[in-house]
């Protein structure tokens, strides 16, 4: 019991360095919880420290720190169809000035589910789920062209979804 404590402190420890980006740094044992939790992220705690090599405890200590540190997030991923949202598209934004704000405005919309800032054709990429067509035009049309700096703006409307998957692992 005192050698798993020992154990389990040193790999808590191993864990938690940052690199000099200042971004969490994952040692193996990290890396194969989150993999476990991809795959299925109801797992029980006691099956995953049996398949990565610690007790019950030192994996409940680890996902809370991963989720503390903004690592990971374990989350219910639905269909938007099945659940009322008819229509997703992808927006292009181009910006005048600081990419930043329109970012930041960006992402406290609740339709917009994702928001990367890019270098190529556009400035700012916006996944967009939606009711219907009139709210996807509201959403463009009244909120993001309103947006100070937003310069113009090219939607993609998603016609079928072919494949999402957020089992990319840790590789």
């Amino acid at each position: 019991m005192h050698s798993e404590r020992v154990a389990s402190r040193s790999a808590e420890h191993r864990d938690s360095r940052e690199s000099r980006n200042g971004t969490p740094q994952l040692d193996a044992v990290s890396l194969a919880i989150i993999e476990q939790l991809q795959e299925d992220g109801r797992r029980p705690y006691a099956a995953i420290g049996k398949a990565v090599g610690l007790s019950e405890a030192a994996v409940r200590q680890r996902v809370q720190k991963l989720l503390d540190q903004g690592v990971m997030q374990i989350v219910a991923v639905t269909d938007p169809l099945t659940v009322g949202f008819r229509r997703q598209a992808m927006v292009g934004v181009n910006v005048d000035g600081d990419l930043d704000p329109v970012a930041d405005a960006l992402s406290g919309m609740p339709e917009v589910e994702y928001v990367v800032m890019t270098a190529g054709s556009f400035d700012i990429l916006a996944e967009i789920v939606c009711e219907d067509d009139d709210h996807l035009l509201d959403v463009i049309n009244k909120r993001i062209r309103a947006l100070p700096g937003v310069r113009s703006t090219e939607s993609f409307v998603y016609l079928k979804l072919k494949k999402q998957t957020y089992m990319w692992g840790t590789r």
